[in-house]
């Protein structure tokens, strides 16, 4: 259940844009949610690291179950880094002008994607509850 919580935060906050475009009203609870944008990456960066670890013990168990939350652990884990990218540089990746340079690059490859995969992890973070 926790898991379904995070990842909806997380798909609402990187769907944003799109979903304030279709409904304004939303944008003020939104902007709520969009000032722990950073915390937010950072739990389901760990949430998805933590989730792909599970998903290695249960592949004996393959079923749409499974399928399911390898697509959230997926998504989770791109969402995470493009929410997180603002406190990983600053505390992170400021030490060394490569990984700097290199994290930069993979956000600015990630960053077409996050409408999509902020909708993608809505929806399975709701077929996740059920």
């Amino acid at each position: 259940m926790l898991q379904s919580v995070i990842a909806i935060l997380g798909g609402v906050i990187a769907a944003a844009p799109f979903i304030i475009s279709k409904s304004p009203n939303s944008k003020e609870l939104i902007d709520k949610l969009t000032s722990y944008q950073g915390w937010i990456g950072i739990i389901l960066l760990i949430w998805s690291i933590l989730g792909a670890f599970d998903l290695l013990k249960t592949i004996s168990h393959f079923n749409i179950s499974w399928i399911i939350e390898l697509g959230i652990t997926s998504i989770e884990f791109i969402v995470g880094f493009l929410l997180s990218y603002g406190l990983l540089s600053k505390h992170l990746l400021e030490k060394s002008d490569e990984a700097k340079e290199k994290g930069a690059e993979l956000r600015t490859k990630l960053t077409q994607y996050q409408i999509p995969a902020g909708l993608a992890l809505i929806v399975l973070g709701i077929l996740k509850l059920f």
